[in-house]
């Protein structure tokens, strides 16, 4: 998991995932939101691309068409 942090630049707060700066906001609230919503967009990405948890689709039955 990436480690999420926040600091002070000037006026701005600067996001930061693990060693990297990856994003600059005006306001330590909305570096916060913007920082939950995309742990929860990863969350989401990986359970949809996890196999295991993914249902398997329904098979439809088919009928074969009577021929005249």
């Amino acid at each position: 998991m990436t480690s999420y942090s926040i600091i002070k630049v000037g006026n701005d707060y600067v996001v930061q995932a693990n060693d990297k700066c990856i994003l600059k906001v005006g306001s330590r609230r909305r570096a916060a939101q913007l920082i939950s919503e995309a742990t929860d967009l990863l969350n989401a990405l990986a359970v949809v691309e996890s196999p295991d948890l993914a249902p398997e689709a329904p098979s439809i039955p088919r009928e074969t068409p009577e021929l005249p």
